[in-house]
């Protein structure tokens, strides 16, 4: 009886956990574009005499914080942050 009730517990727990890794790996390709983009785009900010602006220093507050997220393998949040960099970096460009 108890090994009736057992093995679909076992199984369920590993059809968790391997879905818990393919989460993890979801955003990782973004992630690393992503962060890899915005710091292109952040250097050519600073080249052109944007890096005084409050949209360079937000964007590269939220770089940092995506490159950590990246470290710590958190994939969604990196790509997220990132975006949302690239967003303050076209800002700043723009004069904004």
């Amino acid at each position: 009886m108890k090994a009736r009730i057992c093995l679909p517990l076992v199984a369920s727990l590993m059809v968790l956990a391997l879905a818990g890794c393919a989460g993890k790996t979801a955003y990782r390709d973004s992630c690393g574009s992503q962060l890899d983009s915005a710091w292109r785009e952040l250097d050519l900010a600073k080249a052109e005499g944007f890096a005084g602006t409050v949209s360079y220093s937000k964007a590269l507050s939220l770089l940092t914080g995506a490159k950590t997220q990246q470290q710590f393998e958190a994939f969604e949040g990196c790509s997220k942050k990132a975006e949302k960099a690239r967003f303050y970096i076209r800002e700043s460009r723009a004069g904004r």
